[in-house]
């Protein structure tokens, strides 16, 4: 069964499947790239474009950062309010429940990064919308994954849509040279712990870029 990236999606997808046991997505630490693409960075503004649970922007207070971290499900941000909370981290970062395809944050940011979010739009889209909240000399980083029938709909009989999933050279393409300097365009391919203690092989997009204008 082919779904939708939707509200009912994502809330499904925070309350049944990865819940608070072990190998839950709710519990895992921040993406390795995050820390690889940032270090060196001057702290700043910082936008996490699909935040879930907040590992990513967590860490990002934790060295500095500004924090706006959106996502579209409630559930997710109660998760991950309460783990800032419980990292004393709290006031560096402002959850908002957001439709990412609609939302505007009226303002740009030093650092736009996103982690295998999925909005209800091509994913290609996303990533163009995302980027024009970059400021000038600011970086936009982004890590997404070619999907396999594991997906994030593991254990559901859930099957992407095709727009979903997109390549490198898909993601390079559509930076504009003339508005983005490709700092960082890599795949690789790293295990993860899934729900009943299988692992699974994610194959990983990283881009970083810089905004020249």
């Amino acid at each position: 069964m082919t779904h939708s990236f939707d509200k009912a999606y994502w809330q499904q997808h925070w309350q049944q499947t990865h819940g608070d046991r072990p190998g839950s997505m709710a519990g895992n630490p921040p993406n390795p790239y995050l820390a690889q693409e940032t270090a060196g960075l001057a702290p700043g503004t910082a936008l996490d474009a699909g935040c879930g649970a907040g590992a990513e922007a967590i860490w990002l207070a934790s060295h500095g950062w500004q924090v706006t971290a959106a996502d579209i499900s409630a559930d997710a941000l109660t998760r991950a309010a309460d783990r800032a909370t419980a990292s004393g981290l709290a006031e560096s970062i402002r959850w908002v429940e957001a439709d990412l395809t609609a939302w505007e944050p009226g303002m740009r940011f030093d650092l736009v990064t996103t982690h295998y979010a999925h909005p209800a739009m091509p994913q290609l889209a996303f990533y163009q919308r995302i980027g024009d909240w970059v400021t000038p000399g600011g970086i936009l980083l982004i890590v997404g994954h070619l999907h396999t029938d594991h997906g994030l709909g593991l254990g559901l009989g859930h099957h992407h849509p095709a727009e979903a999933t997109v390549t490198l050279a898909d993601i390079t393409a559509g930076l504009d040279t003339a508005d983005w300097q490709i700092v960082t365009a890599e795949e690789h391919q790293r295990p993860v712990p899934g729900p009943g203690g299988q692992t699974v092989s994610l194959h990983d997009v990283v881009v970083r870029a810089t905004r020249r204008r």
